[in-house]
């Protein structure tokens, strides 16, 4: 025996008695993914005992025994919680450690907990466990961050500043109407999540390694006592399938461009150039030579973390692309980019659920930028319409008042009304009415438009449906 090797007496008891020598030290390293997943502890005990409560409903294992193995387990889980667990690189993952330690616990009888399963079945089990554990958490974060957002908007309703395409200034809006933007994206990414999380709430408990088991298990009564839905239906499926990593991972990656797309609104407007809106101090950071600059960092690296999330989802959909039916080794694989996904958008999340809400909106500023860039053109040519000029007339006329304003450095609100019938007859002093800025918000009345009122209603019908989650 080289010192590369580990000892034969040290070899995985999970599989050591088909192989006549020990795995190389490397790759025991190599193949080990405790390092990672045992995080998962919580959930494979939770496994383990519904498990070992069906064995005994069914026969399998007695009153006596199942209670050792229960106490066994719940022990462990208090040790490893208290941190007086020591996790070992030859026992391979998450799942041999704990049944190790209980058999070290407990005797022989900690062997027969694994009767009528295989790790296949167990890791899908645990990772659907974990997950939906995570997405309970995330789906509150989202409901957070969303009631912030939309009471923010209802305080600004009537606070109007430009809006946008092509990052030129278009037609005045409100604040709150933008902000009502926000959540009607993650209005979107909650309903993906929720579909995420009903999708995964399917126990593939008793698939064993692929083809279930010759023990009359039932798999209905570990499926409730786990609180899923039902048990899966094809124990090749249940082994193999990680829909539900990618599915989370797609909607990770979607929520984290919107918010990426926030973060990007966000830098911009308290820029020196905008100057839309103050961000907190405790969100934000100073440069080590310039002592003017209060720098954006929270919406800065939640940006770049978008471009994290989308490699996670990359990573699992190639992971999976090749893999023939059922389990395969590759999917070990799976729980990093996932665990980081989760704990990325958790962050993220939280950051912001904080932050938005004690935006602080600079209201003067965001009107004198809505005043420049002619963002009422369009409510003149509305106007020109109904006086009874062809809608294509009137964007001609309009386009050559804005071109005497630009010559004149002049918005089409500070023009007399003779300078304005220079370019038709059919305008008359009422057109004064549809060149402020209130009244250009104000005439976008129906839903979805960007009336203070419309934008109060809004706001209400998106914090009862907040309510109507439970």
């Amino acid at each position: 025996m080289t010192d590369q090797q580990t000892p034969a007496s040290a070899t995985n008891s999970a599989w050591g008695g088909r192989f006549s020598e020990a795995v190389d030290a490397f790759v025991a390293r190599f193949t080990a993914s405790v390092n990672f997943d045992q995080r998962l502890y919580r959930q494979d005990i939770r496994g383990s005992l519904a498990h070992a409560a069906m064995l005994a409903e069914v026969g399998v294992l007695s009153r006596d025994e199942c209670e050792q193995i229960s106490a066994g387990l719940r022990a462990i889980e208090a040790q490893i919680a208290a941190g007086d667990f020591e996790w070992s690189e030859t026992l391979e993952d998450v799942h041999m450690n704990i049944e190790a330690r209980l058999t070290d616990a407990i005797g022989a009888v900690g062997k027969k907990l694994h009767t009528g399963r295989s790790r296949n079945d167990q890791v899908a089990t645990d990772i659907r466990l974990w997950l939906r554990d995570e997405i309970d958490q995330i789906s509150a974060l989202i409901t957070l961050l969303q009631a912030g957002i939309i009471k923010l908007a209802e305080s600004q309703a009537e606070t109007i500043m430009p809006g946008f395409t092509h990052l030129q200034t278009a037609q005045p809006v409100t604040f709150g109407h933008h902000l009502l933007a926000w959540n009607e994206m993650l209005q979107r990414d909650h309903g993906r999540l929720i579909d995420c999380r009903q999708r995964l709430n399917q126990s593939p408990l008793g698939a064993a390694a692929l083809a279930g088991t010759t023990y009359p298990i039932d798999r209905h009564a570990t499926a409730a006592a786990l609180g899923f839905e039902r048990p899966t239906e094809n124990s090749l499926d249940s082994v193999s399938d990680r829909d539900f990593a990618i599915e989370f991972c797609a909607f990770a990656s979607i929520l984290l461009t919107h918010m990426s797309r926030m973060s990007e609104e966000l830098i911009l407007w308290a820029s020196a150039q905008f100057q839309f809106i103050d961000l907190p101090d405790r969100f934000c950071t100073g440069s080590s030579i310039m002592p003017q600059k209060k720098n954006p960092d929270v919406p800065e690296l939640v940006r770049g973390k978008a471009g994290r999330v989308n490699g996670h989802l990359i990573s699992l959909l190639t992971l999976m692309k090749s893999q023939p039916l059922a389990y395969n080794k590759d999917n070990q694989e799976d729980k990093e980019p996932l665990f980081d996904a989760v704990d990325t958008v958790r962050d993220c999340l939280r950051a912001f659920a904080d932050m938005v809400p004690n935006i602080q909106p600079r209201s003067a500023e965001m009107y004198e930028a809505a005043r420049r860039g002619f963002s009422t053109a369009t409510d003149l040519a509305d106007y020109l319409v109904r006086r009874g000029l062809a809608f294509r007339d009137s964007h001609e006329v309009v386009g050559r008042a804005v071109a005497f304003g630009v010559e004149q450095q002049r918005d089409l609100s500070e023009f007399t009304l003779a300078e304005l019938q220079q370019f038709s007859d059919a305008i008359e002093q009422d057109v004064f009415e549809v060149l402020t800025l209130e009244g250009s918000v104000a005439a976008r009345d129906h839903i979805g438009g960007t009336a203070p009122n419309q934008v109060r209603a809004a706001a209400g019908r998106a914090l009862a449906a907040l309510d109507g989650r439970g």
